[in-house]
This record gives structure tokens, C-alpha cells and sequence, in this order.
């Protein structure tokens, strides 16, 4: 008999949002069915087609306005007054420690009413959320207005920056299981709930599809083409990168630079770009496809990412798995993927001589290194990252009795 579940995300698809498409399509393929909701998304600008058709495939809580979902909360107080006044009090509690005023809590308790009446039309089983934002406190609501049992998973690093606003010892407290992409996001969330739960929180890694890179070239990109790929934001790094671009041009070390991405520092990473005089030699694509994303992984010599604030980025185990080597900050979780000389640089955060040195280093490479490394890097993440691999974890976990999920000897997976 097939196992029904629900996924719950903030907005889906998403351009950044790729892993969850992969993890959803893999666990599928382990004989689930899945009902895909998300609150947002069904008129944001997709690129790629796999997310368009993804999106035929969502229904939208907000699609008809909050007003939309009055009826739903009304029946679930007359069908169960005493879950409804419980998921009150649990809105109440976390409007108290939350950064957001009551209000945005009760409207988060009628969008938790919907996904019970949906996930129950759909003979949902379990309900599994990604991020411990909103979109967990509210499958946590509804599994307290009498819905099916919960999971969410963990990334950072914003779960990181703000635990006690996001009341994440309740969530995971309340959960079937919690998931953590790390061991790092484990360790973080241990620090925020009692050694009683540790045992919920397992380790499954985000997981990349064999299609992504099977028929990746297995010589080295000789062109001295570095490629950024993330969000235009503060914790990704890209002005610090700009400005090491200018010590690279200072220096007479020729290299080309691609931002792939957009966000919301674009103008202000453009203005540094020009102030540099470094339009010839730093371009920015905008937002591109997954398929774009890995033409340009394919056209460099290697991946730079100089971020202060991380989970473990998919794009670092997307360009391990295409053979390129990847710079980055050894902070979170990634220095349990990239291994400093072996299949990468790693530099500290902030540090602006050091990110200039391993830019400098890469470019310097012989063909013989960057293949080495490449080849090592390809191996480390397919051996750590693989989708099938990760979606049997999540099966196996989606599939145990909740009195009985995730002991102790099972959490470091």
C-alpha cells in the first residue's frame, strides 16, 4: 500500500529551492505519495521547467488572500474546540518569545486549519516541512489542531542567528523527527533543546541527482574563469569577493569572474564592479536555471563562495560532484565536505588576503592539480550526497511508528 505524505514549503518552487524538488522526485521514487503545498509561489518567476511544472503540481495556501481560509478555521473550531483552543494557546506562546506581533501567529494558525483540511482530504500520514521558520510553526499548529504528525527540516543559517525567536526547542520538541543537513546544523540544534530530544534530530544530507553529473567532463576547465553562485546577499559574500577581484587586477593576474544570481545587493555590488573599473572582467547573469548554473559550473576552473553565514551551500556539493574544485570559508558545515589542498581552498570569513591567495592559488594551477582535485571532489560528494542514498534515509524515518522515531544509536547517519 502506498504511504501518503504532505511536504510544506514557505514558497515553492524556488530558484534556490532545487534540493527540495530533487528530495521530493526521490522520495517518490521510494513509493510515496506525496502532496506538495506550499503558502507561496504560484505566481513567482520560474526559469526553469521542471519548477514550472512543479508548480502545476503545488496547491497555494494564500492563493485566495487570507480571507480565503476563515472557513476552514471556523470548521476545525466546531469539528475539534479542544485542539483548536490548544493550537490557541501553543499561537499565543510563540507570538510571546517571537520577533513577529500576534497577529502574524493567528494568521499562521488559519493557514495551519487549511493544511489540516487538505493533508486530511489527501489521507496524508505525515507532514514534512523544510526550514525552521513559519512554514514549521505551522504544521506544528496543525498537527496540534489534530493533524497528522510532523518533521521539518533544519538548513542555517538563519535558524542559527535567531533560535529563541523561532522557538526552536518547541518545534523539535513537539516533531516526529527533525532533520539537520549537518553535522554542525545537529550540533546547533542541540544547543537549543534538551539532551532528552537529541535523539529526534538525524542527519540527512541534502542529495544530488546522478543526472546533475553523470556525464560531466572529466578534464579540467583550463580557461581562468572563476564562477560565485548564490543569492546577492550580505552572508554570501560577493562584495568581498569584488574586492579581491580588484587586488587580482591590481597585481596584472588575468582571471575572469561570473556572479551567477541576482538579489537584493545587485546595484551595490554593480556600483563596487564599476568604481573598479572591473566591468570586463566581472559579469553578473541575473537569475538562471539549474541548467544554466551548471553550464557555468562547467565553464570554470573551480567555484568561489566567500560567505559569512552558511548551512552547507547545495552549489558547493553541485560543483564538487562536476569536478571543480571549490574556495571557501571554513565555517558550518562546510569543512565536512571540502577538505583544504585535497578538493579545494578554504579560507577564513572576512579574511580578504586570504580569499586573494587561494583566487591566486587556483588560477596558478596546473592542469594536472585542478584534475586531481577535481577528481577528488567529484568522489567526496557523490560518496556523501547521493539522492538515492539520502531519500532512504528519509524514507526509512517517514516510515517508523512516531512513539518510536529516530534512537539515539540512529541520529549521526
Amino acid at each position: 500500500m502506498t504511504k501518503k505524505i504532505a511536504y510544506f514549503i514557505n514558497q515553492y518552487p524556488k530558484v534556490s529551492h532545487s534540493f527540495i524538488r530533487r528530495e521530493i522526485a526521490a522520495v517518490e521514487a521510494q513509493g510515496f505519495d506525496i502532496d506538495r503545498i506550499a503558502l507561496r509561489g504560484w505566481d513567482a518567476e520560474i526559469v526553469d521547467d521542471d519548477d514550472r511544472s512543479e508548480r502545476d503540481r503545488t496547491r497555494y495556501i494564500l492563493k485566495k488572500g487570507v480571507g480565503g481560509l476563515l472557513a476552514p478555521l471556523i470548521r476545525q473550531m466546531v469539528i475539534n474546540p479542544k485542539g483548536f483552543l490548544s493550537a490557541l494557546g501553543l499561537a499565543f506562546k510563540m507570538a510571546r518569545r517571537g520577533e513577529r506581533g500576534l497577529i502574524y501567529h493567528l494568521v499562521y494558525l488559519m493557514e495551519a486549519a487549511q493544511v489540516v483540511e487538505w493533508t486530511r482530504a489527501f489521507g496524508a500520514t505525515h507532514i514534512h516541512a523544510h526550514f525552521g521558520t513559519n512554514s514549521t510553526e505551522i504544521v506544528m499548529l496543525a498537527h496540534c489542531l489534530g493533524g497528522a504528525p510532523y518533521s521539518f527540516t533544519v538548513h542555517g543559517p538563519e535558524e542559527f542567528d535567531k533560535p529563541l525567536a523561532l522557538g526552536l526547542d518547541e518545534k523539535i520538541r513537539r516533531s516526529a523527527f527533525t532533520v539537520a543537513i549537518t553535522s554542525f546544523c545537529q550540533s546547533q540544534l542541540y544547543r537549543w533543546v534538551e539532551q532528552s530530544a537529541w535523539s529526534k534530530v538525524a542527519i540527512v544530507h541534502c542529495g544530488l541527482d546522478r543526472g546533475f553529473y553523470a556525464d560531466a567532463p572529466l578534464q579540467p576547465q583550463s580557461a581562468a574563469r572563476l564562477v560565485c553562485v548564490g543569492r546577492l546577499c550580505e552572508q554570501k559574500g560577493q562584495l568581498l569577493l569584488v574586492e579581491a577581484a580588484a587586488e587580482l587586477s591590481r597585481k596584472g593576474i588575468e582571471f575572469e569572474l561570473v556572479l551567477a544570481g541576482d538579489g537584493e545587493m545587485r546595484a551595490q555590488i554593480e556600483e563596487r564592479i564599476a568604481h573598479y573599473g572591473l566591468q570586463g572582467k566581472i559579469r553578473i547573469t541575473g537569475w538562471i536555471s539549474s541548467r544554466q548554473v551548471r553550464e557555468e559550473l562547467l565553464a570554470a576552473r573551480a567555484m568561489v563562495l566567500p560567505s559569512f553565514a552558511e548551512g552547507l551551500p547545495v552549489v558547493v556539493m553541485e560543483a564538487m560532484a562536476l569536478r571543480r574544485p571549490v574556495l571557501t570559508t571554513f565555517i558550518a558545515g562546510i569543512p565536512e565536505l571540502v577538505l583544504d589542498g585535497q578538493n579545494g581552498w578554504l579560507f577564513p570569513a572576512g579574511d580578504i588576503g586570504r580569499l586573494v591567495e587561494s583566487m591566486q592559488a587556483c588560477l596558478s594551477a596546473t592542469p594536472e592539480q585542478l584534475q586531481r582535485m577535481g577528481e577528488n571532489a567529484h568522489v567526496r560528494a557523490v560518496a556523501r550526497h547521493s539522492i538515492d542514498t539520502e531519500a532512504t534515509k528519509l524514507a526509512q524515518l517517514f516510515s517508523v511508528p512516531t512513539s518510536a522515531h529516530c534512537p539515539a544509536s540512529e541520529t549521526a547517519v
